[in-house]
C-alpha cells in the first residue's frame, strides 16, 4: 500500500499529474489536476489510495489527508466506484460532504455528478454512523445552492489559474473570463476551457 507520494510534478494531463521521485514518474489521479498547474516543477506532497484491480493498477492522490480520507469513506458506499467518489471531491469539500450527510441533505447530495437518490441514501446509511462525532470546521452549514454553478465557478477559476501561469495578464485573463463562463455553465471541463481561453487569446 502506497500511503504517499512525494516529489516533483514533472506535468499535468486533464485527469492526473505525473509526480517524479527517484527517477520514476508516478501517474497520480486526482480531482482537480490544473489546481496543480502553479506548483508544476515543484516539490508536492500527494496522500494516495492505492487502488488495485485485475486489470489495472491506480494510484489517487489527494492535497490533504482529510480528503483521501473521505475518498476511501466514499469507496465503501453501494453504488460509488473509485471515479465516481473523485468526482464527489471536486464537487465539494470533506467538510461540506460530512454535513450533508450528517443533515441527511438528498436535494445536496444528489447535485453530485452520478449520484442519484438511491446512492445519496446509501450515502447516508453508510456514513452516518462512520462519521458521527466527526465536527467539521465549516462557519456557515450546507445549503442546497446547486453544486453545478459553483463547479461552474471552480472550473473557470482553476481555467483562469492554468493561463496565468502560461504568462498571461490580469487584463488578458478579464478579456476571456466572460467566454469561458458561457462555456461553462454549458459544461465545458477545465481542460476544455483552457483550450478555448488559448484560442480567444491568441485571436486577441
Amino acid at each position: 500500500m502506497i500511503d504517499f507520494v512525494e516529489g516533483t510534478i514533472a506535468y499535468i494531463h486533464s485527469d492526473y499529474v505525473v509526480v517524479e521521485t527517484g527517477g520514476i514518474g508516478y501517474r497520480v489521479f486526482t480531482s482537480n489536476p490544473y489546481a496543480f498547474v502553479q506548483h508544476e516543477g515543484s516539490k508536492r506532497r500527494f496522500y494516495t489510495h492505492h487502488h488495485v484491480r485485475e486489470d489495472a493498477i491506480h494510484l489517487y492522490g489527494f492535497a490533504t489527508a482529510d480528503e483521501r480520507n473521505m475518498y476511501r469513506l466514499l469507496l465503501d458506499v453501494t453504488g460509488i466506484g473509485p471515479k465516481g467518489a473523485l468526482a464527489v471531491l471536486a464537487a465539494a469539500s470533506p467538510d461540506q460532504i460530512v454535513l450533508a450527510v450528517q443533515q441527511e441533505n438528498l436535494t445536496y447530495l444528489t447535485k453530485f455528478p452520478g449520484i442519484g437518490k438511491k446512492t445519496a441514501q446509501r450515502m447516508i446509511l453508510d456514513l452516518k454512523d462512520k462519521l458521527r462525532g466527526y465536527t467539521p470546521s465549516l462557519a456557515i452549514p450546507v445549503d442546497a445552492a446547486p453544486l453545478t454553478q459553483r463547479g461552474a465557478q471552480t472550473e473557470v477559476a482553476e481555467a483562469l489559474e492554468a493561463l496565468a501561469a502560461l504568462g498571461y495578464s490580469e487584463m488578458e485573463l478579464l478579456q476571456v473570463k466572460g467566454k469561458l463562463n458561457e462555456h461553462s455553465q454549458a459544461g465545458a471541463s477545465v481542460e476544455q476551457l483552457v483550450k478555448i481561453g488559448l484560442t480567444e487569446l491568441v485571436r486577441g
